[in-house]
C-alpha cells in the first residue's frame, strides 16, 4: 500500500477498483498521436484508470477522498462497458490498516458521479446501506442538488441509489469548506458544475487533489480537459489557476485516475521532481 507523507497527515492509497475508458474520450479534442505518448492504450483504445480512494490520517481521525465503484454494484452490462477488470476492496483495504468502514470519520467527494460515488452504499438484506456508517460526507452543494435532480446527461452518472442511503450524513457547502485545519475542500466546476478540488497543508509541505480537472499526470496541461467535462471551459479556467500555483511552488499533486504515479511533484518547468509510482 503506498503512501505519501504531507506534514503530519499520511495519505494512503486504497483499493477501490479499475477501469478501462475510452482514451478519446478522457483526452477530449486531443489528437492520439499527441496524449498516447503520455498515456498509453490497449488495442481498443482504452486507458487503465484506476478508482482508489485515498485515506487521509492524522491523530486518530479518518479521511476519504471519494470512494471507488464498489462492489457489486454494477450490473453485467456497465462491467463491460466500462472495462472494470477489478470492483473495489476497500474492505480488504482498511482491515490492512487494522480499520473497518465505520472507523472512517470524513468522506471527501470530489463529485458524485458513478465511478467516484458508488462506494458511498452497499447492497445487504435489509436494503440499501451506508458504506461508512459514521462518516460525515462533504460534497458541494451545486454537486448534491444535481444529484438528487440530474438533467438528461447526468442522469447517466448520478444514480438515486448511490445518495438515498446516505441523505443524512451528506454536509453540502457553497464554495469552500474547512474540514481540518490543514485540508480545504474548494468548489472549481468544470468536469462538473459541482465539481470540488481539495488543498492540503501541513507544517510548510502541500498537496492538491485535482479530483477530475487532472484525473491523471498526462492531464497536466490546462487545455487537455475530458470530453466528459459538463462545463470545459471552466475546467480550463480552474485548471490555469491552480496547475500555476503547484508549479511555482511545488505543490504535490495526487490522483484518484492515475494508473502510472500516486502523487508527482513537479517543478515550475513542468519536469518532474519526486514522485510515488504505483505498484
Amino acid at each position: 500500500m503506498q503512501k505519501l507523507q504531507v506534514g503530519d497527515l499520511t495519505l494512503k492509497w486504497l483499493n477501490g477498483g479499475d477501469t478501462f475508458l475510452d482514451g478519446g474520450a478522457m483526452f477530449g479534442v486531443v489528437p492520439k498521436p499527441l496524449w498516447s505518448k503520455k498515456y498509453p492504450c490497449n488495442e481498443r483504445n482504452q486507458i487503465e484508470l484506476r478508482t482508489d480512494p485515498i485515506l487521509i490520517q492524522k491523530e486518530g481521525i479518518n479521511l476519504l477522498i471519494d470512494s471507488g465503484i464498489g462492489f457489486g454494484r454494477l450490473n453485467e452490462k456497465q462491467l463491460r462497458n466500462f472495462g472494470v477488470t477489478e470492483e473495489s476492496k476497500l474492505e480488504a483495504s482498511l482491515l490492512q490498516l487494522g480499520l473497518t468502514p465505520a472507523d472512517i470519520d470524513y468522506v471527501l467527494m470530489t463529485h458524485l458521479h458513478f465511478d467516484h460515488a458508488s462506494g458511498l452504499t452497499l447492497q445487504t438484506e435489509e436494503g440499501r446501506q451506508p458504506a461508512f456508517p459514521q462518516a460525515k460526507i462533504i460534497v458541494s452543494d451545486i454537486e448534491w442538488n444535481e444529484m438528487r435532480q440530474p438533467n438528461i446527461r447526468s442522469r447517466n452518472t448520478y444514480w438515486a441509489e448511490n445518495w438515498e442511503a446516505i441523505v443524512n450524513q451528506v454536509i453540502p457547502f457553497s464554495q469552500e469548506y474547512q474540514v481540518l485545519e490543514e485540508i480545504k475542500m474548494i468548489h472549481t466546476g468544470g468536469h462538473s458544475q459541482g465539481h470540488s478540488i481539495i488543498c492540503i497543508e501541513s507544517k510548510g509541505e502541500k498537496a492538491l487533489h485535482f479530483g477530475d480537472l487532472m484525473p491523471t499526470h498526462a492531464h497536466q496541461n490546462p487545455l487537455w480537459v475530458l470530453a466528459y467535462d459538463d462545463y470545459p471551459m471552466d475546467s480550463i479556467y480552474a485548471k490555469e489557476k491552480w496547475v500555476k500555483k503547484v508549479l511555482e511552488e511545488e505543490w504535490w499533486v495526487t490522483f484518484y485516475h492515475d494508473a502510472q504515479y500516486r502523487a508527482i511533484k513537479w517543478n515550475k518547468d513542468g519536469m518532474i521532481l519526486d514522485s510515488v509510482i504505483r505498484e
